[in-house]
């Protein structure tokens, strides 16, 4: 098996200190099935190659085998000749991770800098098993930003007549951070192949979202590649695919500050107004006027101790830390990244003792019961619901509702009937690439109203944002009670249910 990596552009000789590989050595890494060799066919100041090859023993896998083998299996010739010295598959993705793996983490301690550069890549495996053929390969890599040269590979180039083999050469370019594209690498080869040379086990789900984070839960064909990664076994696949819907990613809503357009309106618009959806030097940005509502609830409420669920990058917890009311707060987020993200933002490196002391960020999953959420005051999901595919909601509710049990829950979410607003919106087009759904208000307020009914809380769904007479508000907010005797099950009467 044989990948090359080459980069182009100043200083291309970095490569090597991202690798962690001297150009001017030849390495050797033993594997479990074989030796990957990595070397540099070339290493200039403008263009540097990295080569991987990798040795594979058919015989000695065999061996591994032993006599766990079933008879019919042991003594098949097939077991000793076949493609795999030869086809990049999940064995040359195992390589990958663990002879690049500190360059896959993004990490270089010798240059912290050179981890944040992007590269001009380009890719080349010159045999790649890939059901479905070329179009599989574009399907998969093209949505990532490479541009794909899968060029089929000839049964035989003597005998024409014959066809084309189930491999391909495969050729990638594009600009990309050199952690990123070793990722869609790690993940896709095997899933070209939809096969994996050990046994794929529950580990694996974690191996796939872990490496396709921050790009796989976004991708099109996010489904068929975690059905292909873990070799069609579909309750994995659909354990992968539920965690990768979940809130993993660190983008901000692309609409959230921008400027709905006002509601029809039969007069003219003056003379020099702003065009429709145009910024304003006076208008607040909804994600400012969210924060503004959840932080009023919160000590509407009395809370002292705050749970932020799918806390991302940590925006409202730095405002709940800049306030000594709450005594204790927890950030939660599925997401590595994301929790990285918030730490660099709230400067947790060198915050005083006592104010560090009240804050603490832990990767958790929003759709799992875990103690260490349990005894708040408030909890809040801003944003967050919409992150998650519709048949996981019920286990939502289940640990945050029913496990959980704060005294006050705090759940904000787009209303769908808004977006007609937004000229930047597409009809059908929800307003983040990972958002499982957008409820109107009438379905925001039915599922509000039936889980505080199921859980024993009493709800109040209120506007964020302007009211619009027609269409509602752009953010819709249920404030969840436990316990309180004044408290009455009621929606807002502005923009309420049609």
């Amino acid at each position: 098996m044989f990948l090359t990596v080459t980069g182009t552009g100043p200083d291309a000789t970095d490569l090597g200190y991202l690798l962690h590989k001297h150009p001017g050595r030849v390495q050797a890494f033993e594997q479990s099935f074989g030796v990957a060799h990595v070397f540099y066919p070339e290493a200039t100041d403008e263009r540097c190659t990295v080569a991987l090859l990798l040795e594979v023993d058919p015989v000695g896998l065999v061996r591994q085998k032993g006599r766990s083998a079933p008879r019919d299996v042991a003594f098949s010739l097939a077991q000793y000749v076949n493609d795999r010295p030869y086809a990049a598959s999940s064995m040359l993705a195992v390589a990958l991770g663990k002879v690049f793996r500190t360059a896959m983490a993004g990490r270089c301690e010798a240059r912290p800098e050179l981890p944040g550069r992007r590269w001009d890549l380009t890719v080349h495996v010159p045999a790649v098993p890939c059901r479905g053929g070329t179009e599989a390969a574009v399907r998969l890599f093209g949505p990532l930003g490479w541009e794909v040269d899968a060029r089929p590979v000839p049964l035989d180039p003597t005998i024409p007549e014959w066809g084309d083999s189930r491999y391909v050469d495969l050729r990638l370019s594009g600009t990309h951070h050199l952690a990123d594209a070793l990722s869609h690498l790690y993940v896709l080869l095997p899933t070209l192949d939809a096969a994996k040379h050990y046994w794929v086990g529950s580990d694996e789900v974690e191996k796939l979202v872990r490496a396709g984070e921050g790009w796989l839960a976004g991708h099109p064909a996010r489904d068929e590649i975690a059905r292909r990664y873990l070799a069609h076994r579909h309750t994995l696949a659909a354990s992968a695919v539920a965690r990768l819907a979940e809130v993993d990613d660190t983008e901000p809503e692309t609409l959230d500050d921008a400027v709905s357009d006002p509601a029809p309106d039969p007069a003219a618009a003056p003379a020099g107004a702003a065009l429709p959806g145009a910024p304003e030097a006076d208008v607040v940005p909804l994600a400012r006027q969210r924060l503004d509502a959840v932080l009023a609830q919160l000590r509407g409420a009395g809370a002292r101790t705050v749970v932020d669920l799918g806390c991302g990058e940590g925006a409202l917890l730095e405002e709940l830390l800049d306030d000594p009311t709450f005594e204790k707060i927890l950030g939660i987020d599925v997401s590595p990244r994301a929790l990285s993200k918030a730490a660099r933002r709230l400067h947790l490196d060198t915050l005083p003792d006592r104010r560090r002391q009240r804050i603490e960020l832990t990767q958790s999953s929003v759709v799992y019961a875990d103690a260490r959420v349990a005894g708040f005051d408030a909890a809040v999901l801003m944003e967050v619901i919409e992150h998650v595919d519709p048949p996981r909601l019920p286990a939502l509710e289940r640990a945050v509702l029913g496990a959980a049990a704060p005294g006050t829950v705090i759940v904000t979410t787009p209303n769908a009937e808004h977006n007609v607003r937004y000229p930047a919106l597409t009809a059908g087009t929800m307003r983040h690439h990972d958002h499982r759904f957008e409820w109107t208000r009438a379905q925001f307020q039915q599922w509000a109203h039936a889980a505080a009914e199921r859980h024993g809380y009493d709800v109040q769904v209120l506007p964020v944002g302007p009211d619009d007479p027609q269409v509602g508000p752009p953010t819709q907010m249920a404030v969840l009670r436990r316990g309180d005797p004044q408290a009455t099950s009621t929606t807002s009467t502005g923009g309420g249910a049609r």
